[in-house]
């Protein structure tokens, strides 16, 4: 399925039916009372999260929403029906903005979460609920209130406790497609992952935790470059980043450059996520050239107190060790919260 993490739709809450005028019309009552009832309710527009949608593709093919309307009033002091709720279902992870302020107006971070976005129009008042002891005889009724409606710019950002971040074929893919059940698209070429995949990974009595593979990031990302911000808010919600860099002797790129651009990109997308923890994966470490130059990097990156672990994303090696201090960590973070 295509991934959509992005959709502008128009919403519209129902409109309130009108009251009615009407007044009794029986044998013998030739001067029979108001009798015209009240208008139903207007329908409410309401996002609900569903665990079982991953994408927005949906709000691709249809941009308009508008629930259904309260019924009019009738005589015989019959009220109109009320409109019946519109339910729209969102991924979990999607944030909801009014498209012509900028302003949030929900995040729906959990299974079932809803949020009433636009209320329906109140019904109006039939000409029976006018009458009094002076004006016995009202012949008018209210109208129905219009219903809310929004323009709205909804975003979806994963919810991962650990986010996979690198340059480009640096591994993340390999990875996730190692440590969890998600089989992401592999390939030897930039931008193999035009979406960032979640996986499940099990981990002892904890049970497992949701790691996202975030397409690679490159210098200049968060103006826009590559497949920049596109991916970058994906991060904003994992409480700690797996920071994979390719030492094998191919590449002709600077580990420690690499390692300082992407960090540098975090930094100026959301200076919050410089501060998250991060562990560095050197991977590629199968082969012994590889496997020399990680272990050079090691003091540049203890001085930095950083968690390293030389691993091989493709043969195995020191996924173990990792997935397990990863799952520590994140078991700790979820206990503190």
């Amino acid at each position: 399925m295509k991934f959509i993490d992005e959709a502008k739709i128009y919403v519209k809450a129902g409109d309130g039916g009108k009251g009615c005028v009407s007044f009794r019309r029986e044998k013998y009552v030739p001067k029979g009372g108001p009798d015209g009832g009240n208008g139903g309710r207007g329908a409410d527009v309401i996002f609900i999260a569903d665990n079982r949608l991953s994408s927005l593709l949906d709000f691709q093919y249809k941009r308009e929403y508008e629930a259904e309307k309260g019924q009019h009033g009738m005589g015989s002091m019959c009220s109109g029906r009320d409109g019946l709720d519109l339910v729209i279902k969102l991924p979990i992870g999607t944030l909801i903005k009014d498209f012509d302020t900028g302003e949030v107006l929900a995040d729906l971070v959990a299974d079932g979460q809803q949020f009433v976005c636009c209320k329906g129009g109140r019904g109006g008042k039939g000409n029976a609920h006018f009458a009094t002891s002076t004006h016995q005889t009202p012949r008018f009724a209210q109208p129905g209130e219009p219903g809310e409606e929004r323009n709205l710019k909804m975003e979806l950002k994963l919810l991962a406790d650990v986010g996979i971040i690198g340059f480009p074929n640096a591994g993340k893919s390999t990875l996730i497609s190692h440590i969890s059940a998600a089989k992401p698209k592999i390939a030897d070429y930039p931008f193999t992952t035009l979406a960032p995949n979640l996986g499940i990974v099990k981990f002892g009595d904890f049970g497992g935790y949701v790691v996202a593979d975030i397409p690679g990031l490159i210098e200049g990302a968060h103006e826009g470059r590559g497949l920049g911000v596109k991916f970058l808010k994906h991060v904003e919600r994992t409480s700690m980043f797996v920071h994979m860099i390719d030492v094998s002797p191919f590449t002709g790129r600077d580990p420690k450059e690499d390692f300082e651009i992407v960090n540098r990109e975090l930094q100026a997308f959301n200076a919050e996520l410089a501060k998250r923890p991060q562990v560095v994966a050197l991977n590629k470490t199968d082969i012994p050239e590889a496997e020399e130059k990680a272990r050079e990097l090691l003091k540049f990156f203890d001085s930095s107190g950083i968690k390293v672990f030389l691993i091989s994303a493709a043969t195995g090696k020191g996924l173990k060790e990792l997935v397990n201090y990863v799952g520590s960590q994140v078991a700790e973070f979820k206990g503190r919260k």
